[in-house]
């Protein structure tokens, strides 16, 4: 355990200086230096009292109000990205617009954070962990539109996508065998085919 040096009333000035706006209790008490003891959550509750800290959720908080929403939406199920309808609006290839933030995880399910709502859908393992396709931006994982594509086609059989002239076929095919998944492969030759 390292020996912790913080000065009393330096607690804050560490999460104010990090890049990440959303933070779990694991990162602070690794920012702090502390293991999950009982002045360590009386320290974070004391902040989130005085309006120092705002609690998103639990276990997760924010340095301020203007938090990032994709940072938050990776880590109320980690591991996860940002991908499907999210990305595929950004890239033009769908038109119609959703405020949900969708993402790949471990899990399908849909929960309300300060009134963002946001959409995991459940990718098996060894798709969702391998990260061909998937950039780290800022302080999220988020698919290329390539890989927002292939998660879509591979959880919905007959998707339409409003234009495919944006999607780059070459690394279309260089991250579908990542899906393992024959019947898939013929549905995206089919799209390419079409597009």
């Amino acid at each position: 355990m390292i020996k912790n040096n913080i000065k009393k009333g330096n607690y804050l000035d560490i999460l104010l200086r990090s890049d990440k706006t959303v933070f779990s209790t694991k990162e602070i008490a690794l920012l702090w230096r502390e293991s999950s003891s009982p002045a360590f959550r009386n320290r974070l509750n004391d902040y989130v009292k005085k309006g120092k800290l705002i609690r998103l959720r639990k276990g997760l908080y924010s340095k301020e109000k203007n938090y990032d929403k994709f940072e938050l939406g990776v880590k109320v199920y980690n591991p996860s990205y940002i991908s499907f309808e999210t990305v595929l609006y950004k890239a033009g290839v769908i038109f119609q617009y959703y405020k949900k933030i969708f993402l790949a995880s471990y899990l399908t399910r849909d929960i309300e954070v300060d009134n963002q709502k946001y959409s995991y859908h459940k990718i098996k393992d060894p798709v969702l962990t391998n990260k061909s396709g998937v950039q780290q931006k800022d302080n999220y994982s988020i698919a290329s539109p390539e890989r927002a594509f292939l998660d879509t086609v591979y959880l919905n059989k007959g998707y339409h996508f409003d234009n495919l002239s944006s999607i780059d076929w070459e690394k279309v095919f260089s991250i579908l065998p990542v899906y393992n998944n024959k019947s898939m492969k013929k549905r995206v030759k089919k799209y390419q085919k079409n597009a």
